[in-house]
C-alpha cells in the first residue's frame, strides 16, 4: 500500500507564493509519476501539473504555467508545488497523487492524498 501526505497549505493574499510537500510512504521502492490536482468548492478536480518518474520531464495546465513549478526528490520519496504570483481563483483543495498513463487524468491515478487547502484572497 501507499500513502500520500501532503502539507504546506494555508493562506495568502494575492499575489504571494506557497510551497506545497506530498510525502510518499509504504511501497515506494521505485519512482513513479507524481501529479497535482486541486478541487474548488462546486467543481470537478483539475489538473494542476504532473512529473515523470526520472523528474526530467513536467506538465503544467495552462492556468498555472510560469506561476507554478513541480518537483521531486526522489530519495526522500517527496513531489513539491511551488506556486508564485497566486491568484484567488487558486483557491482550492490540492492533492497529490502516483499514477500512470495520461498525465492529466485524474482516473490514471491510483493513489491520493487525503488533501491541503490553500486560500488566495483578493
Amino acid at each position: 500500500q501507499v500513502q500520500l501526505v501532503e502539507s504546506g497549505g494555508g493562506s495568502v493574499q494575492a499575489g504571494g507564493s506557497l510551497g506545497l510537500s506530498c510525502a510518499a510512504s509504504g511501497r515506494t521502492f521505485r519512482p513513479h509519476f507524481m501529479g497535482w490536482f486541486r478541487q474548488a468548492p462546486g467543481k470537478e478536480r483539475e489538473f494542476v501539473a504532473a512529473i515523470n518518474r526520472s523528474g526530467g520531464s513536467t506538465y503544467y495546465a495552462d492556468s498555472v504555467k510560469g506561476r507554478f513549478t513541480i518537483s521531486r526528490d526522489n530519495a526522500k520519496n517527496t513531489v513539491y508545488l511551488q506556486m508564485n504570483s497566486l491568484k484567488p481563483e487558486d483557491t482550492a483543495v490540492y492533492y497529490c497523487a502516483r499514477g500512470s498513463g495520461v498525465y492529466y487524468r485524474a482516473r490514471d491515478y491510483a493513489y491520493w492524498g487525503q488533501g491541503t487547502q490553500v486560500t488566495v484572497s483578493s
